[in-house]
This record gives C-alpha cells, structure tokens and sequence, in this order.
C-alpha cells in the first residue's frame, strides 16, 4: 500500500517527545487534537479526558470501536527530604533499575518545570563501595535529584514543587537509519501513532467504511481502567497495543502480533481468526501469541461489564516498560491490518 512512512514517523516521534504518565495527559490529548483539527476531523472528549473520533459507516447500529493509549509510565512526588531530595511514588508497573541515572522533568501545579535525574540514595561506587553495587532498586532507595542549588526541604518548597508532581521520564527516542525505534514509552504511543495516521489516510483517501468506526485514544491505561467507557453501540473492540518479544515468545518487532490470551484471559476467537486471515491474505507479516503478565484496554472494556468481542494486536516491542525498541516493519504492519481490519 502507498502508506507515507515519514508522516508516521512524524507523529510517533511528536508523541513520543511529548510526556504524559497517566494523570498528565494534557499536553499530549492536546497534540492529537492539533493534528485533528489540521485534518478538520471533530472529536470528542469524555469526562475522564478521553478522546474520540467517530467515521461514520454504511452501518451504524454495529459500530467498530479502535483503542490506543496515550498515557504512559511515570512517578509522582512523594515526598520532600529535608536535604532536597524528592522521593518517587511509582506511576505504572516498570522495575525501578529501568530508570536508575535517567534524565526526567518535574512538573509543578503552577506550570514550572525543572529537570533532575533519578539516582539511588547510594549512587557512587567511589563512596559507597559494593554497598552502591548491591543496593536493591526498589522505590524506597531511589530519589531525583533536582537541578537546581537546593540543600533543605524549604529551598525545594520555595521551587513551587510539592507532593503529588508528575515526574516525566526522558523518552531518549532515537529513530535509526536502518528503521529501529529505539525510545521510552513506545507502549503505547507507536500505537496512537499509527491510529492517527490511519485517521489521516481513510479521511483524505474518502475510504468509504462498511461499519461506523470510532477511534478511542485513552488516558488511563496503565493504571488499569482506561477503556472502561467505550461509545455504547460498540459490538467490536480491537485494542492497538504491543506485542511482546522475548524467550518464550512468538512475538517480533517486525510484524505485527495479535494476542491470543493474556491475564485477562483468551480474547475473542471469531475475531482473532479474522484477522489473521486477513494477514494471510494481504500478505501481512504476523505472529500470534500469548502474555500472561499483559493487559490492554480490551481488558478494561471487558471487566467494565461491555457486551463485546474484543481482540488485540500491535508491532513487538522489545524491553516493553523498560528502555524499548521497536522497527518499521512491525509498525507499518500494524498500520496495514488496522486499515484492513476498518474496510472489512
């Protein structure tokens, strides 16, 4: 297909670049309105502070409901030492040594923002010795130290910093020649990437869609409840996440993968057999798998109580909720069978 593979890359790097742990979602919901409003596309926005975008169908009593999340991995100040230090309440499941030495921001009430970075409370092997190698990384031993001359709990308090800031990870995204994506927080914003280009291209192409599709970009997701509010006359839901490559796994950052079950248990089979025929027949790169220790916001939707067939699918990303990686291939793939999947 004649897919723009720089306008992807273009949103997904914008996404990516623009922090937003969920709970502090603004700034990057109000991005994905920019670019809707350049493609004159209307929206919505629930009360929880999703979005979505509805594309009428032939058919609008069986309605299509597509789902991205845009919220991602963070923490939230926890407290203020009396040396200035802050320490971390994790936002999210990730492993704490994932974010051992990286860059952040943090974010005030008032809009100030200020960089530090997050070091255990034993950083140097030149003063603390194998007490520094062997340190647990648990959230009690972490702490961020702020880029600004502050030696007490009162120095940091007259900063406008408090508890309860959102404290942004650096995403270090990196796109390499040879087609890697290589950045934080790809989970999921490869995802709502791909969804905004899919929106692009069936708006600008005049794609005539056999069902009326909506197009769900959720804010809480990683705390477990973003989709539990889906359009009501939704009969399908298809969740764009990730697939997970590892020992074990079928998984690849090269194709696109659909999720056969994960803890919340097998997604629905009429569906998934759907779509991997359309893989099939559209010569579209896949892999099938399974993830015990995964949920999406199919999940949610789900346990909301919605009488639906939901499915799941997504390019591999590799270190998923650490330093991830991702390439092209599996992206553009995605993209192929969303489009695919909306014209079916």
């Amino acid at each position: 297909m004649n897919y723009d593979t720089e306008k992807v890359k273009h949103y997904i790097r914008n996404l990516l670049t623009t922090p937003s742990p969920s709970g502090f979602t603004n700034k990057v919901m109000n991005y994905m309105k920019y670019e809707l409003d350049l493609l004159k596309v209307p929206y919505t926005t629930t009360n929880k502070g999703c979005l979505i975008v509805t594309l009428d169908g032939e058919n609008s009593e069986y309605q299509k409901t597509i789902s991205a999340h845009i919220d991602t991995l963070g923490a939230m100040v926890k407290e203020i030492k009396a040396n200035g230090a802050l320490v971390l309440a994790p936002v999210g499941g990730f492993m704490m040594n994932s974010i051992d030495g990286e860059n952040c921001t943090i974010h005030t009430l008032d809009d100030k923002v200020y960089t530090g970075t997050i070091q255990t409370i034993k950083p140097s092997v030149h003063i603390h010795g194998n007490e520094a190698r062997e340190l647990k990384r648990v959230p009690e031993n972490m702490e961020v130290i702020i880029d600004e001359k502050v030696f007490s709990k009162e120095d940091v308090e007259n900063l406008g910093i408090n508890i309860g800031d959102f404290i942004c990870f650096d995403s270090r995204t990196i796109f390499t020649d040879n087609g890697f994506i290589k950045s934080r927080h790809l989970d999921d914003k490869a995802s709502a990437g791909i969804i905004l280009y899919a929106i692009k291209y069936i708006v600008e192409n005049k794609i005539s869609l056999p069902y009326t599709i909506n197009f769900l970009i959720s804010n809480y997701e990683e705390v477990g409840h973003g989709a539990s509010f889906i359009p009501e006359k939704t009969k399908e839901f298809l969740s764009i996440d990730m697939g997970a490559p590892g020992p074990g796994q079928n998984s690849s950052e090269y194709s696109v993968c659909i999720c056969a079950k994960d803890s919340s248990g097998p997604y629905d089979l009429e569906l998934r057999k759907n779509l991997i025929n359309m893989c099939k027949e559209n010569n579209i790169s896949y892999k099938i798998d399974i993830y015990p220790n995964y949920g999406s916001d199919a999940s949610a939707a789900q346990k909301a109580g919605w009488d639906i067939k939901t499915a799941l699918i997504g390019t591999g990303v590799f270190a998923s909720h650490a330093y991830e990686r991702t390439h092209m291939n599996g992206v553009m793939a995605t993209l192929d069978l969303l489009l695919k999947y909306c014209q079916n």
